[in-house]
């Protein structure tokens, strides 16, 4: 320890380093459930990308584990400290670097956090899509980490489609950089794409090239409620069958309506079974609200109500994005789900769920991204009660074994951490799994980043 702290502080301003064990340990995880997590040996917090090629010389002259992190909003784990490890926590790197609005680039050091840099593109009239609901949290680092995606990921995709380009710092110190500033560019194979939902397992990024769209205009939303969940999801397969490309296609099941109105009283029908919200930030987006009204009445919906304007609009998208931090008051624990599906397998997604539920005697909410097919059942329970306990974890493990079955992934957007490595494995078959493991030790060798997690 003494050696470690010694060589870290050769290379580092004091403020950099962390050793109070009371600060270290606030250090030690993220925000999943059921996830272990060990005690650091000191925790880093770097202006440049200097100090973060410093630390890892540092932690494989010594053979010292390094967990990096971004602001620990994640789902899965990926961010948990291992005993004895090196935290390097990239927050205090939050530049925003350039934008061009020629070029279409945001280049931004990975502690920017996600909010701050779509209101400081959004000012010269461009757009950052990629909008998690923890967006005024989160930074993109950690979005990079975890591939996010977020509420509009139906028209505008998720974040692996807007990074352009890395720099990122190996293992052994040494600066790589990926892809590139152009709007093409096909120059070998992909590395970009690679570190995009590595979960920091593979190396650090210290700077990202992202991609800018011209900034939509406003959208408008609806509201539309149905007696059974099954009806909402006819509802979203009728919507993208007819060819509709909505800004946003969101779903809350009743619990879920529930635990917003009482956590934010929002004033949402709870004498609904599920509530779907759908915007258009379209030329015309009445008419296609319009469109889609009457495609969730043939769907059975019992009232379709649009919003009048932006600001009853972005009230509904306020509900949706509470849907998480209500749900958590529902119970003293919450396990968050993150399973997807093809949208044409969502409506038994959700229905099965419920099963679940019913099965283990369990809270589960549901919202979803709808257009995607992605769903966040989450688990509430006391998890002072070892039963309790015991059933959510089960219960979990049921939901993502039947999104596998109806033919899923794991994970959408959270990402595996440690909270769904058996999973990971079985998605991924022995094959996958062999090869997976052969990228992280050709960038990795001595397995010093984020051991522990993924597989």
């Amino acid at each position: 320890m003494d050696a470690l702290l010694e060589r870290l502080r050769a290379g580092l301003p004091a403020e950099a380093l962390i050793t109070d064990p009371d600060v270290t340990a606030s250090y030690a995880h993220d925000m999943a459930s059921f996830c272990d997590a060990g005690t650091p040996a000191a925790v880093v917090l770097p202006h440049s990308v200097e100090e973060v090629q410093h630390v890892m010389r540092t932690a494989t002259a010594l053979r010292v584990p390094v967990v990096p992190q971004g602001a620990r909003t994640g789902l899965s784990g990926a961010a948990n400290a291992s005993d004895g490890c090196i935290v390097l926590s990239l927050v205090k790197m939050d530049r925003i670097l350039e934008i061009s609005p020629v070029d279409r680039i945001a280049v931004v050091e990975p502690g920017v956090v996600n909010a701050t840099l779509s209101r400081a593109v959004g000012e010269l009239g461009l757009y950052y899509p990629p909008d998690p609901s923890s967006w005024e949290m989160c930074t993109i680092g950690g979005n990079i980490g975890t591939a996010s995606g977020g509420l509009c990921c139906v028209k505008y995709g998720v974040t692996a489609e807007y990074v352009l380009g890395l720099e990122v710092v190996l293992a052994d110190g040494r600066l790589l950089n990926t892809g590139r500033r152009t709007a093409k560019g096909v120059a070998g194979y992909d590395l970009t794409r690679l570190f995009v939902g590595s979960e920091g397992s593979l190396g650090i990024v210290v700077k990202a090239v992202l991609a800018l769209r011209p900034r939509p205009p406003q959208q408008l939303a609806l509201a539309a409620e149905f007696p059974s969940a099954a009806a909402a999801c006819d509802a979203v397969c009728r919507i993208m069958e007819r060819g509709h490309t909505p800004s946003l296609l969101e779903l809350m099941d009743r619990t879920t309506v529930r635990a917003v109105n009482a956590m934010a009283s929002m004033g949402l029908p709870e004498s609904t079974e599920a509530l779907l919200l759908c915007a258009f930030d379209t030329p015309d987006p009445a008419a296609d609200l319009a469109a889609v009204g009457e495609l969730c009445k043939a769907s059975g919906a019992t009232e379709v109500v649009p919003a009048d304007d932006v600001a009853e609009s972005e009230l509904l998208l306020q509900a949706r994005r509470s849907a998480l931090p209500a749900l958590e008051t529902v119970k003293s624990a919450t396990m968050i789900d993150d399973v997807c599906v093809p949208r044409s397998r969502l409506g038994a997604m959700i229905e099965g769920t419920a099963a679940i539920a019913e099965k283990f005697g369990l809270t589960i909410g549901v919202c979803a991204h709808a257009g995607d097919g992605n769903t966040h059942p989450v688990v509430c329970f006391d998890h002072t009660d070892p039963d309790e306990s015991r059933r959510a974890r089960a219960s979990f493990d049921e939901i993502m074994a039947l999104g596998l079955e109806l033919g899923g992934t794991i994970t959408g957007e959270h990402g595996v951490g440690v909270l769904k490595k058996e999973w990971l494995a079985r998605e991924l078959g022995e094959v996958g799994l062999e090869l997976q493991r052969g990228i992280k030790s050709a960038f990795d060798p001595l397995g010093l980043l984020n051991p522990g997690k993924l597989f």
